[in-house]
């Protein structure tokens, strides 16, 4: 099942656990908030199917529940 992710980062804290679950996906900027590196934070590439189940530990740990999952590319 194909799945897209996005940081939302008006709310993320840069704690960094979503970093620290996977370098392959998630990446803190210059300032300290996270993204997805996969496409910039635009949620339309999806997350390679290896990857879902560290993607959904992240949405886990994420204390600002900053990490949003789709089914579908999110739009901007």
């Amino acid at each position: 099942m194909t799945k897209y992710a996005i940081v939302n980062r008006e709310t993320c804290i840069g704690c960094g656990n979503c970093e620290g679950i996977d370098q392959d996906i998630f990446e803190l900027d210059e300032d300290g908030i996270a993204f997805v590196k996969l496409d910039q934070n635009q949620g339309s590439i999806p997350i390679p199917e290896e990857k879902v189940d560290a993607l959904e530990e992240a949405i886990e740990e994420c204390p600002t529940d900053s990490v949003r999952l789709s089914d579908q590319p999110f739009s901007k």
